[in-house]
C-alpha cells in the first residue's frame, strides 16, 4: 500500500530590513542585508539565479526593490521596509 504524504515547507519569517530612500536596487540590499561581502559577490550570485524576488528567481542585480518585497537568497528571507521617519 503506498501512502502520499503532503509536506509544506516551512519558509522562515522574514526579517524586517528597513531602507531610507524610495528604493534599493538588488545587489546593494544584499549588501545591507549582510548576505554578502562584496558588490563583486553580489552580482555573481544574482546571476547565478541564487536570488529570489517575491518568490520568484531574479537575475536582474539592479532590480529595484521597495518596501513590501521579499527577498529569499541561501536559505534567509528578508522583507523591504520603510525607514521610520526621525522626529
Amino acid at each position: 500500500m503506498k501512502v502520499k504524504i503532503k509536506a509544506r515547507i516551512k519558509r522562515p519569517e522574514p526579517e524586517n530590513i528597513p531602507i531610507a530612500t524610495e528604493f534599493i536596487k538588488l545587489d546593494s540590499f544584499l549588501k545591507l542585508a549582510n548576505a554578502v561581502e562584496s558588490g563583486g559577490m553580489a552580482k555573481n550570485m544574482i546571476f547565478s539565479g541564487l536570488a529570489k524576488v517575491n518568490g520568484e528567481v531574479c537575475t536582474q542585480r539592479g532590480r529595484k526593490l521597495r518596501p513590501g518585497d521579499t527577498v529569499e537568497f541561501e536559505g534567509n528571507v528578508w522583507r523591504v521596509t520603510a525607514e521610520e521617519p526621525c522626529i
